[in-house]
């Protein structure tokens, strides 16, 4: 039986973004100044030059960028972070990539089997849906975005 696909994040990516473009980030952008944030803003928007007044709409974000920085994470993080000291460690890629059409940065992790050794900074990279947790007593996947080489392995 599949376990329950929850957002670790409620409103931050779609698994399948409405112009059939499969899993995308969800920012938003302020109709007045045409100004992008992710992660989204609901309220206001928080570019100081925009001359107000506009609306925010929801908008799928690129599906690739390219490599601007990355790093890995060999170490469990110290309190007062959460981290059960009985599980085993495992270490993790992080990936810093610029939006092709925005131009933004967006974090995120690299997807399985992603590691430094994989990654070079201007590579091109898509975002791609992944599991940060599952919950054996809720049955509950938790989904979030990773990042992979353009023609890696699904």
């Amino acid at each position: 039986m599949a376990r329950t696909r929850t957002p670790v994040v409620s409103g931050w990516f779609t698994e399948e973004a409405p112009d059939g473009g499969g899993f995308r980030l969800l920012g938003t952008r302020c109709s007045a100044c045409t100004a992008v944030f992710f992660p989204r803003e609901d309220a206001y928007c928080r570019n100081p030059r925009c001359p107000g007044g506009g609306e925010l709409a929801e908008v799928p974000l690129s599906p690739r960028g390219r490599v601007w920085s990355y790093t890995d994470g060999r170490y469990r993080p110290p309190a007062p972070y959460v981290s059960d000291p009985d599980a085993p460690w495992e270490p993790y890629t992080l990936v810093a990539v610029e939006l092709a059409a925005e131009g933004m940065v967006v974090l995120g992790q690299a997807a399985p089997g992603v590691g430094v050794a994989d990654l070079a900074v201007g590579m091109e990279v898509e975002v791609v849906g992944g599991v940060l947790n599952e919950d054996e007593d809720t049955d509950t996947a938790w989904t979030t975005w990773q990042f992979r080489p353009v023609g890696g392995a699904e």
